[in-house]
């Protein structure tokens, strides 16, 4: 029986602390504009809103400024509300250490403590290497799509058994 193709939508979240640079991954990631200029986005957080945001959603993309030791912290809350909280598998979560242009890229130095440290970390710096980030988030993002597809595929199963 030929397998039928059907176009997946994976909903993805991109948290973080404030001026951390998600919008400006998330623009550059989805080819929305150019990555000239930085102008922060007006961050409110609605904290009422986050299980509307949350319901339903296949993976969560923590991005934090590696220049900011305070981020480090604060991530630990991101990962507990969005992915533990929400029985998300860690394979469902991608820690992206954003590196602004002209803050250096040291990607040695970051340690991060448990559950934090089991996570895949991936660094970026779009100034020195964009290809870099859009490469790692694009095998994430097949990772969460062939998960979303097995998963299809064993709820057919167990219908049609």
């Amino acid at each position: 029986m030929p397998r039928r193709t059907t176009m997946l939508k994976a909903k993805i979240l991109f948290v973080g602390p404030c001026e951390s640079g998600k919008t400006v991954l998330a623009n550059f990631l989805t080819e929305s504009s150019d990555i000239t200029e930085y102008s922060p986005t007006q961050g409110v957080r609605f904290e009422s809103c986050w299980p509307a945001l949350m319901k339903d959603a296949h993976g969560v993309v923590i991005v934090f400024n590696a220049d900011i030791p305070s981020h480090r912290k604060e991530i630990e809350m991101w990962y507990s509300c969005f992915v533990q909280q929400q029985s998300l598998q860690d394979t469902q979560c991608m820690l992206i250490a954003h590196h602004k242009p002209g803050s250096g890229d040291d990607k040695g130095s970051l340690s991060l403590s448990p559950p934090l440290n089991k996570l895949k970390l991936v660094h970026s710096n779009l100034e020195d290497d964009p290809e870099e980030i859009r490469m790692e988030f694009i095998k994430y993002l097949k990772s969460i799509i062939n998960s979303m597809s097995e998963s299809r595929d064993r709820e057919e199963m167990s219908i049609m058994t």
